[in-house]
């Protein structure tokens, strides 16, 4: 075989001697460097102060046994792919070991050699992609780039280094910052430099879901579990089973569904609405929120022992106002996507404009200048982007008489729950009905914006 053959090592976990001296055996005349332990807590050691490509183990064992090696292999960073072989195999073993306890295969004695060294060769391109991934999420992250978060920064780069520290774990994380600082971009670039990365990320928006749903959407519900209920529906639990859950804006989450999610979370078991059995669940939880949770603690709204429960890894990211250096890297990177969304050839954005971009104070964080970016390559469609393409209130020039820029006018005697309608539905004008950024603008979260609508709606269809 080539060089990734001979520089791989393998290690034999088995209790028996000679089982194990004549896998080693096999494995060394197919040109790996083959290791040897005799139980879990021998292979536990050796894997200490040793890499491996792939590990090759029994499940019946005196000591630590295969499972509770398994076990303690998965909470370890970046554990590498093993391969079970036991002589008490039938189907719900092999289910549960290979699914349930991380192995990469399932082979019951007496095996064919053939038949292994396939695995063994399809084990070890996995470990060196994995390896080859990780490697170049260090190097691009190095140079501002981790995942689609860019910046060289070093307020980002700061962040990076946490971001690749806590991956590979399965601590629980918390990622603070305003609106449209990237913190889902962080939540996947998380879950891809984790050993969880070929598993679902699925993200769950706690603000826009209505309280009556947002049980149903996180736990499931079986059918006729309620009004509506015509059959069963998986939740973002299940659906992101041995992969990454992401609750983004986890402080708009009603009292009620807290409690409940605080459950799950300490057992990492749940029962869908309307189900009558709980069942194992294996979630890699990471909750982010633009609220400031100590103060919603101390007004009630947040459950504290949920929040330390979340809060085990916090990582808050900067505002662009503080990291305006990064605005040309992130501009490059916008202008690629952009480029292919609307097939565009916009080559690049002049100093001029650029200069503009770093004295605006970007509110809406780096969603802002994504937005600017897009109005300003579909006016420029080719070319540079001049300062003329930005428009207000990023160049500071006054809007056009008329427009929905010119902002509200309010007559005297208005009151002020008619100047708060009147300003929200002139924002929603503003941004073309966008209502994520018409919430930022306004200050309010996309919950409490669709709330007011909703209010608006009902008393126009009053008697």
């Amino acid at each position: 075989m080539g060089s990734t053959v001979n520089s791989a090592r393998i290690l034999v976990v088995d209790d028996e001697e000679n089982q194990r001296t004549a896998l080693a055996a096999m494995l060394k005349g197919w040109g790996f460097a083959a290791e040897a332990a005799a139980d879990g807590l021998d292979a536990l050691e050796k894997l200490n102060g040793m890499a491996v490509q792939a590990v090759i183990t029994d499940l019946m064992m005196p000591g630590l046994d295969g499972f509770g090696f398994l076990r303690r292999l998965q909470a370890q960073p970046n554990p590498p792919p093993v391969i079970v072989l036991t002589a008490f195999g039938n189907l719900e073993t092999a289910v549960a070991t290979v699914h349930e306890l991380g192995a990469f295969w399932f082979l019951e004695k007496p095996f064919q050699p053939q038949a292994l060294r396939l695995l063994v060769d399809r084990a070890v391109a996995q470990s060196r992609l994995a390896e080859q991934t990780d490697a170049l999420a260090r190097q691009l992250s190095y140079q501002g780039v981790l995942g689609e978060l860019v910046g060289g920064s070093p307020a980002m780069q700061a962040v990076f280094s946490l971001l690749r520290q806590v991956a590979p774990s399965r601590a629980a994380v918390l990622l603070a910052g305003e609106s449209g600082t990237g913190k889902e971009l962080a939540a996947r670039a998380i879950h891809t430099l984790s050993n969880r990365r070929t598993a679902p990320f699925v993200a769950v928006n706690c603000a826009a879901l209505p309280e009556t749903l947002i049980e149903s959407e996180l736990f499931g519900h079986e059918k006729g579990a309620f009004t509506g209920a015509l059959e069963r529906r998986l939740g973002c639990f299940e659906l992101a089973s041995g992969g990454t859950l992401l609750l983004d804006e986890i402080g708009d989450m009603p009292l009620p569904t807290q409690a409940k999610l605080l459950r799950v979370l300490e057992d990492s078991r749940l029962r869908r609405l309307g189900g009558r059995e709980e069942f194992q669940v294996d979630v890699r939880v990471i909750a982010s929120t633009n609220k400031n949770l100590a103060e919603a603690i101390k007004r009630g709204a947040f459950r504290e022992d949920l929040f330390y429960r979340l809060n085990v890894f916090p990582i808050t990211l900067p505002p662009l106002r503080e990291r305006r250096e990064d605005i040309p890297a992130l501009c490059t990177t916008l202008l690629a996507a952009l480029n292919r969304k609307h097939g565009c050839r916009v080559t690049h954005v002049s100093q001029e404009a650029l200069d503009c971009l770093a004295e605006y104070p970007w509110p809406g964080n780096v969603r802002e200048l994504r937005n600017v970016l897009e109005r300003a390559v579909i006016l420029a469609a080719e070319g540079p982007i001049a300062k003329v393409h930005l428009g207000p209130p990023v160049t500071g020039a006054p809007p056009a008489v008329g427009s929905a820029e010119t902002g509200v006018v309010l007559k005297v005697g208005t009151t002020v729950e008619e100047a708060e309608k009147a300003l929200i539905l002139q924002t929603l004008a503003y941004t073309r009905n966008n209502k994520t950024r018409a919430a930022e603008i306004l200050g309010l979260s996309v919950k409490t914006l669709f709330n007011k609508l909703r209010e608006y709606g009902a008393r126009e269809v009053e008697p």
